[in-house]
């Protein structure tokens, strides 16, 4: 086959694969692994794993690292240094040795099955510690757990896991030649290693953000595209070259884009690749996986399956509970890390190809890992179930942060619920109490709960996508429910949670733009604002005012622009009494005054003419295309634009003192 065919092959193949997930209801990624299987050469024999596909698959786990990065600042990153260089290194060592203790006692006592010498378990257990950065970062994403206690945990050992790849390539085949130089080898690659991170971390912090604001000011889209995945390839092929990982040099140059602030224009730009080319390497991996070999060895590729999830989960656990997170963080960190990962696939393939290890035992050892890749998006889905199970103080404290929920909420009915309570949920929840609404928050970051919490805002710790944490913030007595952050999925999760709940609840959703708009609206949104096109408003708006235009002309244009999009603000019917007594009436506005050349206050200042005792402030005053200083001693002139402000009254009589 040639490229072409095996390209349409995989996305005939995937397009299929996602299409019967997702209507299963099923992660995607889960797709692109039962597709390697069926189209790899242990299955349908349609495609081959070749050298083009497997560099290709590793571009995905290199864009992932990069978006990972974007998520972290340096400063951020600095803060977690405990928990990276302290849990992710114990759990490193710790899983290696007990791979090597391991190893050798099978070695003792069952030497017709296995024999491998300490070398060999030293490789296997430097395999074994690795774990999934691709489907666990993407899992705790869609599920909002990122900066979660035990999802900052798990990222902190993911990237300790990332950065020890590197000393173990180097260790491997040392160990596997045993030469004696070993130290000199690794002394050499760590000071390379730690030269390119400086010229990375220091000097790619003072040139990112300069060079970008010269790309962006030639204000070319394909310009913007291209100088991105320069800076992202390039990162990578550096730290390659200096003999670390592609996926951390991805990784570091994230961090840095992530501290200007074109994050999350570059964070739109670099999903579509990502996503493709993860989707491509989830494809190798299942291609890796030989059924023919696990059925006729189902017995010991079960117990190498079992047996180090269960090894690992146990360790990391105990690890994470040792550094002080609570039962439920440090079994929820288990679960996430139990499985195997990319790059220890690379360190089996690497330690087979010394012939460290006898061919067969490499290949059962490479189907139980890519099964324990498969079972890990079930794991971490039930893993609040398997916590509820595990840990009799799990109950407790789901039923203690419950009860916190309800006795805030009992007291209050015709209350508003705001699923989320960063900088949109605040704002939403201070103009509610300014007109006397009650309200009722939910958030799962604690330390913004606690100072919340701390200043009186009524929050409390809870996820809006799980039914108890509704039922106890009154979703049964209260009037609306608002969505203040832009994640489809979850606003989902919690429309179909209404719909069952309380349907004729009306919920109100924030996205990013127009995309999902049909999708929210059949799940049962009431209203759907996209951010895009309010601050397109805004801008406008002021734009217009700025220029002149008259204030009751743009906020019609901006009243009319919202009805056509936005259904609840449709059919306001306008009567005599709107414009006589409402509060339009009341409203501040600005209004531009011309001085033809009869205007009475040609000649004279500001002062003379005592504005401010008809209750207006001159907002502005131009002369042809100058903005003049607002001074009081300013004699205005024929022609003259005066911009004041005040209510509809007042600015009527500071026009006629202008005029007349």
């Amino acid at each position: 086959m040639n490229a072409l065919d095996i390209t349409l092959l995989l996305l005939a193949a995937s397009v299929l694969g996602v299409v019967a997930f997702r209507m299963l209801q099923l992660p995607p990624m889960l797709g692109y692994l039962v597709v390697g299987i069926l189209i790899g050469p242990f299955g349908l024999g349609l495609a081959q794993n070749s050298k083009t596909t497997e560099e290709l698959a590793e571009f995905g786990v290199v864009f992932l690292m990069f978006s990972i990065g974007l998520e972290f600042s340096l400063s951020k990153l600095m803060s977690m240094r405990n928990t990276v260089f302290g849990l992710g290194l114990a759990q490193v060592v710790l899983t290696i040795a007990a791979s090597i203790g391991f190893g050798l006692a099978a070695s003792y006592w069952l030497p017709h099955y296995f024999h491998i010498g300490w070398e060999a378990a030293f490789a296997l257990g430097g395999a074994l510690a690795m774990s999934s950065t691709a489907i666990v970062s993407k899992m705790l994403t869609e599920k909002l757990e990122l900066e979660s206690p035990h999802g900052r945990k798990i990222i902190s050992v993911l990237l300790f896991q990332d950065l020890a790849v590197v000393p173990l390539l180097i260790l491997v085949p040392a160990l596997a030649s045993k030469s004696g130089d070993l130290i000199e080898t690794l002394a050499w690659a760590s000071g390379k290693a730690a030269l390119i991170l400086f010229l990375l971390l220091y000097l790619g912090q003072k040139i990112i953000r300069s060079w970008f604001s010269v790309v962006v000011k030639r204000r070319s889209q394909e310009l913007f595209m291209l100088n991105l995945l320069l800076i992202t390839l390039g990162a990578a092929w550096l730290t390659e070259h200096a003999g670390l990982s592609m996926a951390l040099g991805a990784f570091v140059a994230g961090m840095l884009i992530s501290e200007t602030e074109y994050k999350h224009q570059v964070e739109e730009d670099i999903k579509p690749f990502r996503d493709v080319l993860l989707g491509l390497f989830f494809i190798t991996i299942g291609m890796l996986l030989n059924l023919r070999l696990v059925s006729e060895h189902l017995g010991l590729v079960s117990v190498l399956l079992i047996g180090p999830v269960l090894l690992k989960f146990a360790l990391i656990a105990g690890l994470a509970r040792l550094f002080g997170g609570t039962t439920s963080v440090a079994l929820r960190t288990g679960l996430g890390l139990a499985q195997a990962g990319e790059f220890g696939f690379v360190l089996l393939n690497q330690a087979g190809g010394l012939h460290m290890i006898d061919p067969l035992l490499v290949q059962l050892i490479l189907a139980s890992m890519v099964l324990s890749m498969l079972a890990s998006p079930f794991i971490l889905a039930k893993s609040d179930a398997i916590v509820m199970k595990l840990s009799a103080n799990e109950w407790m404290m789901q039923s203690l942060a419950l009860t916190q929920i309800a006795s805030r909420s009992m007291s209050t009915k015709k209350h508003v619920i705001i699923a989320g309570f960063g900088r949109s949920g605040q704002s939403l929840a201070r103009l509610l109490a300014e007109e006397k609404f009650d309200y009722h928050a939910l958030d799962l970051d604690p330390d913004r709960i606690r100072e919340a919490q701390a200043a009186g805002a009524n929050v409390s710790y809870g996820d809006a996508g799980r039914r108890e944490s509704l039922v106890a913030a009154g979703i049964k007595r209260a009037a609306a429910l608002v969505v203040t952050y832009t994640d489809t999925q979850s606003a989902l999760k919690i429309l179909h949670l209404v719909q069952e709940l309380n349907p004729s609840l009306p919920v109100i959703v924030r996205s990013h733009d127009d995309t999902d708009l049909n999708k929210l609206r059949d799940a049962g949104a009431t209203e759907v604002v996209p951010e895009l096109m309010e601050g397109s408003l805004m801008l406008a708006s002021h734009a217009l005012v700025q220029l002149g235009v008259p204030l009751r002309r743009v906020v019609h244009r901006v009243q009319a622009a919202r009805d056509e999009r936005y259904e609840s603000l449709r059919g306001f019917f306008h009567g005599a009494s709107d414009l006589a007594d409402g509060p339009e009436n009341m409203q501040i506005r600005l209004h531009t005054v011309f001085l033809t050349e009869r205007a009475k206050a040609i000649g004279k200042t500001l002062n003379e003419l005592e504005l401010a005792n008809l209750d207006v402030d001159v907002s502005a005053v131009r002369r042809g295309t100058n903005r003049l200083d607002q001074s009081r001693e300013i004699i205005l002139q024929e022609a003259d634009v005066v911009v004041v402000r005040g209510t509809a009254e007042a600015v009527a009589r500071a026009e006629l003192r202008l005029l007349k």
